[in-house]
C-alpha cells in the first residue's frame, strides 16, 4: 500500500497531528484493510482528564484510558499498519484523514454546527454514520430531522434504518480510489428518499466525487426529484424517465442500486449491472410473483400446497437463484436482512461485489437442479442465457 519509508511516515504523522490535535474531542479510527483485523473500529473520546478508547471487535468492546501522547501514537501505528480512515471532531470542525489503496494521504475539513461534548461518564450510545446535530436537507424534508438537525423522537426507527442502509454500502466504499468520480445508477428510484441521503453521505461526509442517475417510469416523480436535487444544490445527481429493461448506459458503473423494483424489474436491473460489469450491486427485491405462478413439484408438494407457504418459498427461491447466478458471474454475493422504509416486514438485500465469486459451476448446477425440481425458469436466468453470459463449463 505504499506505507513504507521515513518520508511517508513523516507525512502521516503530520496529517495525524492536523486531524487529531489536543483540541480534538472525539476521533474514530475505522476502515481496516483486512476483515481479519482485531478491531472493526476504535473510538477515542475526550474526558475531563485524558481520553477514553473504545476498541470494537465484531462482538465485544474493550476500554482503555489514555493521555494524548498515547492516543496519538496508537492512531499513527494503526494507520501505518492497516487502517484507512480517521475522523475527528473539535468544537468547531470535523477533520477527515483517508489513505487510498496506493498509500496517498488525504485530509479534509468542514465546519460543524454542534460541538462534541467532553464525556463525563460511560456512554455507549451507537454512533451513526449520519451526524445528528448537523442539518441534512433530505432528512429534514422527510421529517426525520428537525430544522436544527436533531432526530425527531418518533422517527428514530427510520433514522436507524437509513443508517443501516448506508452502513451496508459504506462497507464496500474503500475499494474505490478517493480520486475517482463514482458512477452510480439507481434503478426504480421512486421518490428517491434514500438516493438523496446517499448522495449527501458520499459527497458531504465521505468527500467522494460522484455522478448519480436515478431512473423511474413516472414522469411526475422524475420532475419532482430533479426539482428537489436542484433545490439541494446536488449538481451531480440527475433523474430521468426510463424503463429498466431498455435503459443503456454509456460508461462503467461503479455501483448499481435497485430498491423495491417490482417483480422481474429487479431481474432486469441485475442483468444490466452484470452486463456492464458494475463493481458493486445493492438490490432489495420485492413482489416476487413470477415463480409463485410457475412453481410446481412432485416431491415437495408440502411447500406448494398452502398459499402463504408457497408465496414465501417462491420469494426465497427467487432471491437464492439470483444470488447464485451472480456468483456464477464472478460476484461475491451476500443476502442480508434489511428493514424497508415503507413496509414493516423485513426484506432481503442482495449485496454483490465483483471479484471473488464462485464461477466453478457449482452455483449454476444448484440453480439447474432447483429449476428442474420445481419447474421454474426465472427471468434473470433467461436473460443471462439468451445473452450467452452463463459459464460454459456449467454444461448449460
Amino acid at each position: 500500500m505504499g506505507r513504507k519509508g521515513s518520508c511517508w511516515m513523516d507525512n502521516l504523522k503530520e496529517a495525524v497531528a492536523a486531524a487529531f490535535s489536543p483540541a480534538a474531542r472525539k476521533a474514530v479510527l475505522s476502515n481496516p484493510v483486512s476483515r481479519q483485523s482485531t478491531y472493526v473500529k476504535v473510538v477515542i473520546t475526550a474526558r475531563e482528564k485524558g481520553y477514553q478508547a473504545e476498541k470494537f471487535t465484531a462482538t465485544q468492546v474493550f476500554h482503555e484510558n489514555w493521555d494524548y501522547e498515547t492516543a496519538f501514537q496508537f492512531v499513527c501505528m494503526k494507520l501505518q499498519s492497516g487502517y484507512r480512515q480517521l475522523n475527528s471532531w473539535s468544537e468547531t470542525e470535523e477533520t477527515s484523514l483517508r489513505i487510498s489503496k496506493k498509500g496517498k494521504i488525504f485530509v479534509s475539513r468542514r465546519k460543524t454546527d454542534a460541538p462534541v461534548e467532553i464525556r463525563q461518564e460511560h456512554n455507549r450510545r451507537k454512533r451513526y454514520l449520519l451526524p445528528e446535530g448537523t442539518p441534512v436537507p433530505p432528512l429534514i424534508d422527510m421529517g426525520v430531522y428537525t430544522a436544527e438537525g436533531r432526530v425527531v423522537r418518533s422517527m428514530y426507527d427510520k433514522f436507524r434504518q437509513i443508517n443501516r442502509f448506508l452502513e451496508i454500502i459504506d462497507d464496500e466504499l474503500d475499494r474505490f480510489d478517493p480520486e475517482v468520480t463514482l458512477q452510480i445508477l439507481d434503478f426504480g428510484c421512486g421518490k428517491s428518499y434514500l438516493t438523496f441521503v446517499l448522495y449527501y453521505y458520499l459527497t458531504e461526509i465521505r468527500r467522494q466525487k460522484v455522478r448519480m442517475i436515478g431512473l423511474d417510469l413516472k414522469q411526475d416523480v422524475i420532475e419532482k426529484c430533479n426539482r428537489t436535487a436542484e433545490k439541494y444544490g446536488y449538481r451531480h445527481l440527475h433523474f430521468q424517465v426510463g424503463d429498466i429493461g431498455g435503459f443503456d448506459f454509456d460508461g462503467h458503473p461503479h455501483m448499481v442500486i435497485s430498491l423495491h423494483a417490482c417483480d422481474t424489474a429487479t431481474d432486469y436491473a441485475l442483468f444490466n449491472a452484470v452486463r456492464w460489469k458494475a463493481d458493486t450491486i445493492f438490490s432489495v427485491p420485492c413482489c416476487q410473483h413470477e415463480l409463485n405462478s410457475q412453481i410446481a413439484t412432485e416431491n415437495f408438494g408440502v411447500l406448494t400446497r398452502y398459499g402463504i407457504v408457497k408465496e414465501r418459498v417462491a420469494a426465497l427461491m427467487t432471491d437464492a437463484i439470483r444470488a447464485n447466478l451472480l456468483q456464477c458471474c464472478g460476484y461475491k454475493t451476500q443476502l442480508l436482512e434489511f428493514v424497508s422504509l415503507d413496509h414493516t416486514p423485513k426484506n432481503l438485500l442482495i449485496r454483490a461485489v465483483r471479484g471473488g465469486g464462485n464461477p466453478d459451476g457449482r452455483p449454476l448446477r444448484e440453480v439447474h437442479s432447483l429449476m428442474e425440481e420445481f419447474h421454474v425458469r426465472p427471468t434473470f436466468y433467461r436473460l443471462m442465457e439468451e445473452a450467452g453470459m452463463l459459464p460454459r463449463e456449467s454444461g448449460s
